[in-house]
């Protein structure tokens, strides 16, 4: 049997993905990024410090939170306050580790970088979104910086794109929406550098078990997402 895509994408297509550039008022930089009918806000707020086990090292920081609103899913979702779920802390994770990635801490001085990615609507994809939106908001705090004189130069030193690949009846298929997702029996996602040097690989076998060759086609498939990926940023970047 051969998995045919409802929305009549090739197996190495992404979504339309679109990005909408200072969608608030008071961030320094944010984005509304559109992934199929993903849509995530990403915001970056800049604060002088860092935490106290950078203090006095001229470094700074960036972390990361992601929640998703209630009514971003079909089933309304309760609000997380004090106790976080294992899934968020462990996105919050990734977007921070990605996105720290991009940028050299030295340049940037002890002052913190805080990237809040917020879920309007799931249909699946709404780590990888966050962290490929989440980079163009930091790039826009970045300019901010820059354009105040509060910088002499961009510490960005790469660019950060984020993907999905799932295998599904043994192919592999570029950016999942949640119908695939479901059906996936081995669920990837994949963060590269604008160099397509890898910053983070999380993979699973939700059935059974992938080979050695397949796990060459996911790399190959994400490779083309990715690069797709990061001339949409430079686009909207460069708008």
């Amino acid at each position: 049997m051969v998995w045919i895509r409802l929305d009549g994408r090739h197996p190495n297509q992404l979504r339309p993905v679109r990005f909408e550039r200072q969608f608030t008022r008071f961030a320094a930089g944010s984005v509304l990024a559109h992934c199929g009918e993903t849509k995530v806000l990403c915001t970056v707020t800049i604060e002088p410090g860092v935490p106290k086990f950078l203090e006095g090292s001229g470094k700074g920081w960036l972390t990361a939170e992601y929640r998703m609103l209630p009514s971003a899913t079909q089933q309304r979702q309760p609000r997380e306050f004090l106790k976080l779920s294992g899934r968020t802390q462990e996105i919050q994770r990734l977007i921070g580790r990605s996105l720290r990635a991009a940028l050299d801490m030295n340049l940037l001085g002890e002052r913190t970088l805080t990237v809040d990615a917020d879920v309007l609507q799931a249909d699946a994809g709404t780590r990888t979104l966050s962290i490929t939106g989440g980079f163009i908001a930091l790039s826009d705090a970045i300019q901010q910086l820059l354009s105040q004189g509060q910088l002499e130069r961009s510490p960005i030193l790469h660019q950060i794109a984020a993907v999905s690949v799932g295998l599904i009846e043994g192919e592999a298929f570029l950016d999942l929406n949640y119908q695939e997702d479901v059906a996936a029996e081995t669920d990837f996602n994949l963060v590269l550098n604008d160099q397509l040097h890898l910053i983070e690989l999380q993979g699973t076998a939700e059935a059974g078990h992938f080979t050695r060759p397949q796990l060459n086609q996911i790399l190959d498939i994400a490779e083309t997402g990715i690069k797709a990926l990061l001339d949409l940023q430079r686009q909207a970047i460069q708008a």
